[in-house]
């Protein structure tokens, strides 16, 4: 049986729509659902103002553009998008904020199911907002694909439960959130119901064997993304530019880069974290001591990051497949990160994979970087060398191919 007639339920703007796009240049979509997006039921006297004029957040939106969907293959959800973006801002605790994320997956699916699912052959969803569409989809006998975004719930929140630990005080308690296990066996029961787990590292597969989960269904398939092709870096007087892109929180283990530059020469070394702040005020002025915080940079207008960094430093302690670790080889940069990030990096090659929770580790390969101009600069040709084989042409390969024969004993 071909990969063709899956129905994409997205919320948000993932990988830039990559997922849809690369169903519907592949024949094999029947319809993409999502909550906002900039051309269809968006505000048209916004798309009219420039972006100067506009918050960061509603610069952010206005990116949402979901090219290479036919718009007669397109539905959003506007309204629901504006209530789920409401209780998210409104939530002042761990606990309220998966609440509302309990809430949308549930409603987004309910929304769908009303709407329809026309001539669909199968659904493809999302960890955490599939359940009900998967349920309806193995009733009626069509296939069900679910991509698991991250390590399992209980993954992430043991490693998480760990952390605020070590660093107490830095952000919100998620020890006094009931609503982990909630959220923990939704997805369990989404694993249950799909035909196919598409995991974007050998660490989110790994992590659903651990929890006992269908490791059986599991298929690994490294993401790609669209990028122009960047530069070759070379070793510039003055300090080392090191660029973090992403929540800085502790999950993305900034306070790992913190313990680095601190160890480092701030004459010799310059951090910029670029990305929403996820931290409590104290441990924030504690960052700033030792690292620059810019804020948010819509998508649109990252390429000055890039283009700024001779570097880049993700020491994350859980994810998926961290996209901006293929953004920044694309860009030229040698990587250093951690296993948890999921990435495609090489260890030695195009970068350094580095232990989680090692601030010296992450001093130590910064500092030959620093004083091996040689080995900056290999590193940079082979992370544009990798970058080659991880664009959105080559996912849409890895990607059709491991939905072929999803469900065929349903046929």
């Amino acid at each position: 049986m071909r990969a063709e007639g899956y129905a994409v339920a997205q919320l948000g703007a993932r990988m830039h729509y990559a997922v849809p796009r690369i169903l519907a240049d592949g024949g094999a979509l029947s319809h993409f659902y999502t909550d906002i997006c900039a051309i269809q039921g968006w505000p048209r006297g916004l798309r009219l103002l420039p972006a100067k004029v506009l918050s960061s957040g509603l610069r952010r939106l206005a990116g949402r553009v979901p090219v290479g969907v036919p718009s007669e293959k397109l539905s959003t959800f506007t309204s629901f998008g504006w209530e789920y973006a409401r209780r998210r801002r409104r939530a002042r605790t761990a606990e309220e904020t998966t609440q509302a994320h309990l809430w949308a997956g549930a409603q987004f699916n309910e929304l769908i199911l009303r709407r329809g699912l026309g001539d669909a052959e199968g659904v493809y969803t999302f960890n955490g907002a599939g359940l009900l569409l998967l349920a309806e989809a193995r009733r009626r006998g069509l296939r069900g694909v679910m991509e698991q975004t991250i390590a399992p719930v209980e993954i992430e929140v043991g490693i998480l439960d760990e952390e605020a630990g070590l660093f107490p005080d830095w952000e919100a308690s998620r020890r006094s959130n009931g609503l982990l296990g909630a959220l923990g066996a939704r997805e369990a029961t989404e694993w249950q119901h799909a035909d196919r787990i598409v995991c974007g590292s050998e660490f989110v597969r790994q992590g659903i064997h651990d929890v006992g989960g269908p490791v059986d269904k599991c298929v690994v398939v490294p993401y790609g993304v669209d990028a122009k092709p960047g530069r070759l870096r070379r070793r510039a007087s003055g300090p080392l530019k090191v660029l973090f892109v992403g929540a800085v929180g502790l999950r993305k283990g900034v306070q790992y880069i913190k313990n680095a530059a601190e160890m480092l020469s701030h004459s010799q070394f310059e951090f910029r974290l670029v990305g929403s702040v996820g931290v409590n005020p104290r441990a924030e002025a504690a960052l700033r001591s030792a690292v620059s915080i810019p804020g948010p940079t819509p998508r649109s207008e990252m390429s000055k990051n890039w283009e700024w960094a001779d570097v880049f430093l993700l020491p994350s302690l859980c994810e998926g497949s961290a996209t901006v670790c293929y953004e920044a080889l694309a860009a030229g940069l040698p990587v250093i990160t951690t296993p948890n990030a999921g990435s495609v990096v090489r260890d030695g090659v195009d970068g350094f994979i580095v232990p989680i929770r090692d601030g010296l580790a992450i001093a130590e390969r910064l500092e030959r970087l620093a004083s091996e101009p040689g080995l900056l600069e290999q590193m940079s040709a082979n992370a544009l060398e990798t970058a080659r084989e991880f664009t959105v042409e080559k996912y849409a390969t890895r990607l059709l191919g491991a939905l072929r024969g999803v469900g065929e004993s349903k046929a």
